[in-house]
């Protein structure tokens, strides 16, 4: 199986070697000719065009989209659906809000084109050695292509979700859920920078994640923020939010559901942006780990 993969950065370019890492040939493009190059020097065979690399694919191409939400795909996927054939496939990899999966699927599928909108999770780490993914649009579609999917993922790692859009749908949840267990645990270190006693945080956070109730791959990441930095001080308590989370409250309030804990972490971050708080540090380098997200240096920093 061949696949190409339009948007090399810090996901795309871990998905790529995902998949040749596992026997899947694989042709990449991005805009930028600095992550072209990085992907050439990783042993992407890169194209220098968006034409070059359909027309490097077989006659029933595989498309992974791994570029940013909003306009940039919603415009690519409109061009594509403009240049491939019937019976093509392309597959949103990125966190793209559902309601725009839904009507990007009802354009491809004017054309007769297969589309799936696939939520990725696992960060950096998990696109190169075992992501969790989830897999909405047309059944037989999904089957066409669960061979990339078997790739990509850890163990058990993937799910069909159904319907067009079902499959961001639920990772929209899941990162509101993600960001309310992430401002938990930045909240509970700032009562411990505040507190009486003198932790060490690195060994506070190694210790909660053997054997406690709150031990997780999050709290692997604070430890290992604290063992680069032991009091976070050369950063300040900045976080952005990339849309899901305001997604999902939406997505709560017009069903009638109360979620009071997500909602206040999104309204940490705003607050983050004009009180540069010790859990907002927290937030700011765990997001940092994960994903790549960039974070404030203070100046000097």
């Amino acid at each position: 199986m061949k696949v190409g993969i339009i948007g090399l950065g810090k996901m795309g370019l871990n998905l790529a070697l995902n998949l040749q890492e596992n026997n899947i040939e694989v042709i990449g493009y991005d805009v930028s000719i600095q992550a072209r190059q990085k992907a050439a020097e990783n042993q992407i065979i890169i194209k220098s065009s968006q034409e070059e690399l359909l027309q490097s694919l077989e006659d029933k191409k595989i498309i992974f989209l791994s570029t940013p939400a909003g306009a940039i795909t919603n415009s690519l996927v409109k061009a594509l659906c403009n240049e491939l054939q019937a019976e093509d496939i392309l597959i949103d990899g990125g966190n793209s809000y559902f309601k725009d999966s839904v009507e990007n699927y009802e354009l491809a599928k004017e054309k007769g084109i297969g589309f799936l909108d696939c939520g990725t999770s696992g960060g950096m780490e998990g696109a190169q050695a075992g992501a969790c993914l989830m897999i909405g649009g047309d059944a037989e579609i999904f089957r066409q292509t669960e061979e990339v999917f078997a790739a990509l993922a850890c163990d058990q790692g993937y799910l069909y979700t159904g319907n067009a859009g079902s499959g961001h749908y639920l990772k929209m949840v899941h990162n509101g859920i993600e960001y309310g267990m992430m401002q938990a645990i930045g909240e509970g270190f700032d009562i411990l920078n505040a507190g009486r006693y003198d932790y060490d945080f690195e060994k506070v956070a190694g210790v909660w994640n053997h054997g406690s109730v709150i031990r997780s791959w999050l709290m692997e990441l604070v430890e290992e923020s604290f063992k680069e930095n032991p009091k976070l001080d050369d950063i300040k308590g900045v976080i952005d939010s990339s849309g899901e989370g305001k997604w999902t409250i939406a997505e709560a309030l017009d069903l009638d559901i109360p979620v009071p804990v997500i909602s206040s972490s999104l309204f940490a971050r705003n607050a983050s942006k004009i009180d540069d708080s010790f859990s907002a540090k927290i937030v700011a380098t765990i997001r940092n780990q994960f994903g790549g997200h960039d974070v404030t240096r203070k100046e000097g920093q």
